[in-house]
């Protein structure tokens, strides 16, 4: 049973932490990088680079979008897959399989999400609101990195606490992205990238388990996705969600696939996506406006104070009648901390951003809010972790005689 368990859920969730953390890394790197270069004498190169366009033409469909979108909406689907076997795996094997150990994460990131968004359109207004889910999102890479750097002084329970929370945030945000942010709907689209799921899953109903078959059916899923008019990353997701959870014909697939696109993921596309979409010029005023600007506002305050309350207080409420429990060494008090690091909202953020305004001002003021409420509760989430550690498990042993 212990060797069960440590390999079906103690052994992926290790290396889960450690490619979110040095993943973490790497896409501050980036995002530090795209601002430099974008506010360096260079920044030109910076925003042609990105604004640069290419054309697929495939005979009857051609797709001309600009570097950053081919990112956006082709690269980020890798990342959105992952994301979705990440979600089919907790659901099968992990934490959101029991339904008393995720009952908590669930209400809280629930609470999580709408805190933030009430809080964002009391704020904004006119066009501005449109992005009312932009303070809606986690990101677990610089969340979990976050944890990693207080090291022992926070128990392996607070991490599955915040992974848990973070997943179940982004299921929400992936239907919110699916809802509210496609632009127009084909019937006919949909039904084409309908029938290529259907492939993938009559292709693992006749056995079919080596890798290369189903490339072509998650082109033709992406494509139908893309020209439906729901956003393309959607088909990553449904296509993550396909992936066996548990051995398929006597091999382990979605470990395989997980070790082989996490790495993709972690350290190429979401910090490729960081330098094409956080670089923002905040010179000649740029900044100045953004602070005074309402969504700047609105976006900090769903962020530090939405995130924190809305996970926190639904948490302990949900303790207080009993539906659930807190994963094993956390305290109640440690729900705080937790809530604050879920108030780090960067890669989502930023997607949910170019989704939601095509006015570059609004877009500025989302980004320069998206990088203040980042640090800010990446800070004051350090900050309550730190003084609700458990200090008996520092004291040193007692001498024996």
């Amino acid at each position: 049973m212990k060797r069960a368990l440590k390999t079906k859920v103690i052994d992926p969730l290790t290396d889960f932490l450690d490619d979110e953390v040095l993943g973490g890394v790497v896409l501050l790197a980036a995002a530090i990088t795209a601002l430099v270069w974008s506010n360096s004498p260079w920044s030109d190169s910076y925003f042609d680079l990105w604004g640069s366009y290419l054309n697929l033409d495939l005979g009857a469909i051609s797709i001309n979008l600009d570097l950053q979108h081919w990112i956006n909406d082709l690269l980020m689907a890798v990342f959105f897959f992952v994301v979705g076997a990440e979600i089919k795996r907790e659901l099968v094997s992990g934490e959101l399989k029991n339904r008393n150990d995720a009952a908590i994460p669930v209400i809280a990131a629930i609470g999580g999400v709408a805190l933030p968004a009430i809080l964002y359109t009391l704020i904004a207004s006119g066009p501005a609101v449109d992005g009312w889910a932009i303070p809606a999102a986690t990101d677990i890479a610089f969340a979990v990195g976050v944890l990693a750097l207080l090291g022992d002084r926070v128990s392996n329970g607070v991490r599955v606490f915040l992974l848990t929370v973070a997943i179940v945030d982004d299921i929400i945000a992936i239907v919110i992205i699916a809802i509210f942010y496609g632009d127009g709907f084909s019937i006919g689209w949909a039904a084409f990238a309908a029938a290529g799921l259907l492939a993938v899953v009559l292709f693992q109903r006749l056995g079919v388990w080596r890798i290369w078959p189903y490339v072509p059916l998650a082109a033709i899923v992406w494509l139908g996705t893309y020209e439906s008019g729901v956003h393309a990353t959607i088909a990553g997701v449904a296509l993550g969600l396909l992936v066996p959870a548990r051995p398929f014909r006597g091999r382990d697939i979605h470990s395989k696939l997980e070790h082989m696109f996490h790495p993709v993921s972690a350290y190429f596309v979401v910090p490729l996506f960081a330098l094409a979409n956080a670089g923002i010029y905040l010179r000649d005023g740029v900044l100045g406006d953004a602070l005074s600007s309402e969504i700047t506002w609105a976006v900090i305050a769903g962020l530090v104070v939405g995130k924190t309350v809305g996970i926190s207080v639904s948490a302990l409420l949900a303790l207080r009648f009993g539906s659930g429990t807190l994963p094993e060494g956390m305290k109640r008090v440690q729900v705080w901390g937790v809530a604050s690091l879920g108030g780090i909202g960067f890669t989502v953020s930023l997607f949910i951003t170019d989704l939601a305004f095509t006015d570059l001002s609004l877009v500025d003021g989302a980004k320069v809010g998206i990088f203040i409420g980042s640090i800010a509760s990446a800070i004051l989430g350090t900050i309550l972790l730190l003084k609700t550690r458990d200090r008996r498990s520092e004291a040193p042993p007692t001498p024996v005689d």
